[in-house]
Parts: structure tokens; sequence; C-alpha cells
């Protein structure tokens, strides 16, 4: 405040001065103007002074000014100095930033909310051979064209990686993750899990040739221990039992060599091939049937079918997935419980249940119970006969049908498997037809 008043009493004076002078000379108001015109010149260049330092050189010292323009001159530099100041650690940062990347085995590459090529490391042009500057504006779809990516980007559903071979090298395996972020941009991040691929596959590979393997001398065994058996009547009692229990574990061992081998083929296969639409009341139904024969009275078992459409999928692998929610809830849920298998509406789509009223499991469990072999109580498992796959069988079969496994279970309070399919699995015919 204290130059604007400067400033105005600056202006008072030399219009005081001036109206002065032309009043000496009978002229006041010519005076008057006099007086105003030597303030608007002053003024005028102090402006054109300004101009001149920030369009000439602005890096340099500001103009020599008094007053007001002194201080407009003054804290415009502060600004400017302190913009510089800013700008220098900007570029600093991405300096480090950029060379960070650079010196990152995982390809980085930075996409503008159209999916155009913005920025990318060294990682990316070995990986997905993308090339400096020429490729810099492209759209990525247009550099890495597999039909996987392509539907992957435009689903704009980023919460699990994709793995597809690279597209200049088929023999490298990448695992692709896309973040959003900004105004909707894309950080696309590809990672070289050729030897993770290579050891999973060898894993794979051991796992079905060891089990089928096996599967012809348990075959062997379990054939003489049952000719042994129909004469055990006839074989002292200590040997009986003997040979009781051999039957039993070699029965145990073929199951857990049955369920490898078809972890195995669903991992190993490609899924589509005998996808038919499926009557889920009768499958269910067939499922029951079978639970019951193993509950052998203890526990009750119903079907409830709230859902018309068919499901497409294959009758053998849905048909295993629910064989294996069901009789879990027989092999551990007390006697006396209920188990209800549901087919109905859930969502845009439909789901299948396998609901007790058990004694439930604690949460802790609820994220690993699609391990493979994982036993919330290991000794009971052993003495039901799980081989500790059947849950993990569900989830691969689940994926291999685009679906879901969602567990609410808690203890005390029972447990709920459900199976939630997309709606695009559910066969409309069935409806149309039934209402026609």
């Amino acid at each position: 405040m204290r130059l604007w008043s400067r400033e105005l009493w600056h202006l008072g004076l030399l219009a005081c001065a001036g109206s002065l002078i032309g009043w000496l000379f009978s002229a006041t108001g010519l005076g008057l103007a006099a007086g105003l015109g030597l303030f608007i010149v002053k003024q005028l260049r102090q402006l054109r002074a300004l101009h001149r330092w920030l369009t000439r050189n602005p890096q340099a010292e500001p103009p020599a000014a008094s007053g007001l323009w002194g201080e407009l001159f003054d804290r415009l530099y502060r600004y400017q100095k302190g913009q510089r100041h800013t700008q220098e650690r900007l570029r600093t940062t991405l300096k480090r930033i950029q060379e960070s990347s650079e010196a990152m085995r995982d390809s980085v590459v930075m996409l503008d909310q159209h999916g155009d090529l913005e920025w990318w490391n060294g990682a990316a042009d070995r990986m997905l051979g993308l090339r400096t500057p020429q490729d810099r504006g492209q759209h990525i779809t247009n550099l890495v064209r597999d039909p996987r990516f392509v539907a992957y980007f435009n689903a704009r559903d980023y919460r699990d990686p994709l793995t597809l071979p690279s597209p200049i090298d088929e023999r490298m395996i990448l695992q692709i993750q896309i973040t959003l972020y900004g105004d909707d941009e894309r950080l696309l991040m590809a990672r070289d899990i050729t030897r993770l691929h290579r050891l999973e596959q060898m894993r794979r590979d051991f796992v079905a040739n060891v089990s089928h393997e096996l599967r012809t001398p348990l075959t062997v065994l379990a054939g003489y221990l049952e000719t042994y058996a129909d004469n055990a009547d006839q074989l002292p009692p200590r040997l009986a039992r003997s040979l009781s229990q051999m039957q039993g574990q070699t029965t145990r061992m073929q199951s857990l060599v049955n369920d490898l081998l078809l972890l195995s083929r669903l991992e190993l296969e490609q899924s589509g091939d005998d996808h038919t639409p499926l009557d889920m009341g009768e499958l269910l139904e067939s499922v029951s049937r079978d639970a019951a024969a193993l509950a052998r009275g203890q526990q009750q078992i119903t079907v409830e079918v709230d859902e018309e459409r068919t499901l497409l999928g294959s009758d053998q692998e849905i048909r295993s997935a629910v064989s294996n929610l069901a009789y879990n809830a027989v092999r551990y849920t007390p006697a006396g419980s209920h188990i209800v298998l549901r087919w109905k509406r859930y969502d845009r789509g439909a789901c299948i249940e396998v609901e007790d009223n058990g004694d439930g499991i604690d949460p802790e469990h609820v994220p690993r119970l699609t391990e493979r072999f994982y036993r919330v109580d290991k000794g009971r498992s052993s003495a039901t006969g799980g081989t500790g796959l059947g849950l993990a069988i569900v989830k691969h079969v689940l994926l291999r049908h685009d679906a879901s496994l969602a567990i609410d279970t808690r203890p005390g309070h029972g447990a709920l498997f459900r199976c939630v399919f997309p709606e695009v699995r559910l066969n409309p015919a069935a409806t149309t037809e039934k209402a026609g």
C-alpha cells in the first residue's frame, strides 16, 4: 500500500504542478494535461523496459527502477528464478527416472490416453521390438498384434497379467501387466519369464509322466489285493487286517494319481472342444446321488434349481468340479448336517452353489484352499481319504469356463462354495424353447 500511495502522490504532484504552471499562462487545463502526460510517459517507459527484458533476455538482471515498478521487476525476477530452480529439479528427477528405467531388466512403456507410444526403455526394444524414434506416436496394438494382447488391451480389465510370446522371438515368453494412471494413460510393463515358463512346463510334464507311470503298477497291485480280499475269511485275522489296510492305501493312491492326471490334463489341454449345453438340474441330481452314497445316510443332501438356462461347458469337467465340492461337504461335515446343491441366477449370469451347515472353516485358510495339497486339518483329511487336490481341480475347471470361485465361511456357521459363470456361458435357447 505504501508503494501505491507514493505513486498516487507522484501523480497528484505532477497534476498540481502542471495546473499551476498552466494557470500562470492562463491555460490551467493544458497544464494539467501536460502533467498527466508526463506521468503516462514515465509509465510507458517502464512498461517498454519490462517488455524488452521479458522478450529479449529474461535470464538477465531486471532493469533498474524505483517505486512500484522496481517492486514489480523484483517480484517477477524472483518468480522466474524460482521457476528455473523448479524446472531444473524436474529435469534432474526425470533424468534419474529415465536412467533408472533404462537400467531395469523389465520393459517399461508409457502410453497416452489413446494408447499411442510416448516413451519406453531399452528393454522394450529387446522384448517388444520397439524402435526409437520411428515408433513414437504409433498405437501399441499396431506393434504388438497378438489377438490375446489386443483383447486384453481393449477390455481395460488389468487385474491379472497376460502371458504370451514376444512379438520378435516366439521362444521368449513375456508376462505383461498394464496399469492405468493420470488422465486415462497407461503404463505397460513386460517381464521375461521364459525360464519360469520352462520350469513350470517341466513340472507339469514330470507330474503327468510320473502319475501315468504309477497308474499301471497300482492297478496291478489293486487287482491282486482284491483277489486276496475275496479269500480274506481263509486268512489269519492279523493278515486279513493288514490286507485291508493295504487295500485302503492302494485305493487312496489310485485316487491321488487320478486327480493328478486330471489336473495335468486341465493344465495342458485346450478347452472348448467338448463344450455342449448342460442340463444343470439333471447334473446336480446325478452328483447328489453319488454324494448320498458316499454319505451313507449320515447327511441330508438336497438339490435346488432356480435357473432354467443351460450351461455351455464340458460335462466331464463341470461334473468333476461339482462332485469335488459335494464330496468335500460330505467328508468334512458332521453327521446330521444338511448339504444343498443349487443352480440359480447370480448377477447377470448364474452360479452353482454347494452349501452346508457344518463346522465351517477359519477365514485365514480361505485364500489357500485352492492350492494343491493344502489341507486345513491334515490328519482329518487323511482319515477321510482326501487328496488335497479337489479344490485345485475346481479352480482349474472354472478358469477353463471363464468362471470364478467364491468362498463364504466362518467357524460354526457352515460353508458356501459358489461357482459364478458369466452370461456368455449360458444358453438362452433353453429359456426360449420353454417359453414357446
